[in-house]
């Protein structure tokens, strides 16, 4: 984006209502458009000549010079000509793997008129400051007033900044401005969507405010055509720009271009433009790193689309990483037959907190792409929030899956996928802690099975239960205080109590503690085969759960079924 100097400041702000009314304006979902015609979708004029390839240039910052963003009563937007142009005609052909060769070559026109993003696409070198002259110093340029909770972007280069101070933002599809192409209730999901994939990798939440007054409402967006929603950038017609965003929290589409839901694979996604455009209201500039989002120019369809993880950390390096604690987590283990019929043993990482969970994608490292969803929806027959601990027991001889919450327990079913209800003695379950694993007490704080000694180990508070799986008993020298089983290798870096979860992982061969936003990792073999002085058991000193395990995030409640 060009910069900031050359701008009138009014019209940085593009208003999508001036003034803002008191009223909340008509709530969209009760617009009905099921019976209007849509008029004919507007072309926009190609790029085919050297005038028009100037203001391209101008219009999305590759000249250098004043821009065209928004019009201007100092007359037309200058153009860049001689010299200027063919540097920057060779700026866009290196950005879009061209021969930068400095002409307007038929390649360079066609990247030129590839349907994309009206957000410009690089701001020129900051000016060299004039000398001071004497004399009072200047009066400082009047300007809007942030709102709360934004802040400008501070990279005078075009590099992200954060936009939002606070964690929950709330937005709104405005009434008067739905597409005519799609229904409403369409657009309404999309874009809820649209700002779901990006909660799902930051701390923000995003909620649609149906009823505050606009200017409470965080980003607001809307269609429209030509000049529209008193913006004083003009759409040019279906074929090229087709939305752009506004750093103060608005987004307008191009409704002359041919928007389609994610299931189509023809037009235009709406999906993905608008998780383009949420991306700069964040903060994020343009980028023209293959796999991206925020690549300017659109990319067709894939089959399964998702944030590339160079996006994923742009946006994290502006709002941080995810943290908070988890109920329990664990391994599930499932046998499979490959190609040639033999037995393979798969597993995925599970972490519960309250009603949700997430899988773990150990080879992507990354949560699944979709997640968190409701325990009820993934896990039939255990209790729907809260669990406090899972231990799979695993030996020759036994395959046992046990969820505990609050004096009870549950066996689950990996076959059918769902809890038993009765045991093979007819009894029902759940069961009582104290019937199933006598000497143990309830609730517990998390437990876990070690396969190397076969035993369970119950946590509950500052103390850990031994359990003997084949004699089905707790061991006679516990409970023991957990900094006697699991000695702290620096001293008082310890958990100590109250234990959030532990579980053993397979991806790492190893056992990790989990307490609030950090976890410690149990010294294991091959850390004793390298360093005999550590002691068995032993925990290294803790770490932030979210630099191992990524993008572990919630969502706002309205869009968790999504």
């Amino acid at each position: 984006m060009l910069a900031a100097s050359i701008f009138r400041p009014t019209l940085l702000l593009c208003c999508l209502a001036a003034p803002w009314s008191t009223q909340p304006e008509s709530l969209f979902h009760s617009r009905d458009r099921s019976d209007l015609e849509p008029s004919p979708l507007r072309q926009a004029k190609p790029i085919a000549d050297l005038h028009a390839a100037q203001r391209f240039l101008s219009r999305y910052g590759w000249s250098g010079l004043r821009t065209a963003w928004g019009p201007s009563p100092e007359g037309p937007p200058e153009t860049p000509e001689g010299a200027a142009l063919a540097a920057a005609v060779r700026r866009f052909q290196r950005a879009n793997s061209l021969p930068a060769s400095g002409e307007l070559d038929a390649a360079t026109l066609a990247a030129m008129n590839r349907p994309r993003c009206g957000v410009p696409d690089t701001r020129p070198p900051s000016p060299v400051a004039a000398p001071s002259l004497p004399g009072p110093p200047p009066r400082a340029r009047s300007r809007r007033s942030p709102r709360a909770g934004w802040q400008p972007r501070g990279s005078p280069d075009g590099g992200a900044a954060r936009a939002f101070s606070k964690r929950t933002l709330s937005w709104r599809l405005l009434g008067e401005a739905l597409s005519s192409q799609l229904s409403a209730a369409e657009q309404r999901r999309i874009v809820a969507l649209a700002f779901r994939m990006w909660s799902e990798v930051t701390p923000l939440n995003f909620r649609e405010d149906l009823a505050s007054p606009g200017a409470a409402v965080d980003i607001k967006l809307g269609f429209g055509r030509g000049r529209h929603l008193g913006c004083p950038r003009a759409f040019d017609g279906s074929g090229q720009e087709f939305a752009h965003a506004w750093h103060l929290g608005d987004i307008h589409f191009d409704d002359d271009e041919h928007f389609t839901p994610p299931t189509s694979d023809m037009g235009i996604s709406l999906l993905k433009v608008a998780v383009h455009e949420i991306g700069h209201v964040l903060g994020l500039p343009h980028t023209y790193r293959t796999g991206s989002i925020m690549q300017p120019n659109y990319i067709p369809q894939e089959p399964a689309f998702e944030l590339d993880w160079s996006d994923r950390k742009a946006i994290q390096k502006l709002y941080g990483s995810c943290e908070g604690s988890f109920d329990t987590a664990f391994d599930w283990i499932r046998k499979e037959r490959n190609q040639y019929g033999e037995v393979m043993v798969r597993f995925s990482t599970y972490f519960f907190r309250n009603s949700w969970y997430w899988l773990y994608e150990n080879r992507n490292n990354r949560t699944r792409y979709g997640d968190p969803i409701e325990i009820l929806a993934g896990w039939h027959g255990i209790p729907t929030y809260n669990i406090d601990a899972f231990v799979h027991i695993w030996t020759w001889k036994r395959d046992e899956r046990y969820f505990f919450r609050g004096n009870q327990y549950w066996r689950y079913d990996s076959d059918k996928d769902q809890a038993l209800t009765e045991d093979e003695q007819g009894k029902s379950y759940p069961k009582l802690i104290s019937e199933g694993f006598p000497g143990i007490p309830s609730p517990l704080d998390t437990a876990f099975y070690d396969r190397r000694q076969k035993l369970i180990y119950f946590f509950k508070e500052s103390l850990v239960f031994a359990f003997d799986v084949n004699r089905n008993r707790v061991l006679n020298s516990y409970p023991k205080k957990i900094t006697e089983v699991f000695p702290a290798i620096i001293p008082q870096n310890h958990p100590f109590r109250n234990i959030d979860s532990a579980y053993y992982s397979y991806a790492y061969n190893s056992i990790f503690f989990f307490k609030g936003n950090a976890y410690w990792k149990v010294v294991n073999d091959k850390d004793k085969q390298q360093n005999s002085w550590l002691p068995a058991n032993g925990l290294f000193p803790k770490k932030f759960i979210s630099e191992k395990w990524f993008d572990v995030c919630d969502v706002h409640i309205s869009t968790l079924n999504m």
